[in-house]
């Protein structure tokens, strides 16, 4: 669900759906470039593949999200909104440690090799 929900904030900003304010936006803008790693991303993550330095690299984007956007307002999450950004962070931080699941692509390639 992490990877549907980051998923979600790419295709919004690319595809136009589900429409919200921040969709359509210029691809190599800030906002544009966010979406791509939004986008491939949480593609992989969902399916499980390249698990770990996916995981790794979504960690630090979502920490920077939090500290770019939210940090500047308050050092409190519950008071700047950086709520979500900051479990993402810790989620994809597990998940770069902990690896895939069986059900994941990476994990039928381990199965496999």
């Amino acid at each position: 669900m992490t990877g549907l929900f980051l998923l979600e904030h790419g295709t919004t900003k690319h595809l136009g759906f589900p429409l919200t304010e921040m969709s359509s936006v210029p691809s190599f803008s800030l906002i544009g470039i966010a979406g791509w790693i939004e986008l491939i991303g949480g593609i992989l993550f969902v399916i499980g593949l390249f698990t770990r330095p996916v995981a790794f690299i979504l960690s630090g984007f979502t920490a920077v999200a939090f500290f770019y956007v939210h940090f500047p307002n308050s050092v409190f999450p519950i008071q700047n909104g950086g709520e979500l950004a900051a479990l993402y962070c810790f989620v994809f931080l597990f998940f770069a440690a902990a690896g895939p699941g069986a059900w994941s692509v990476d994990g039928a390639r381990a199965k496999s090799a």
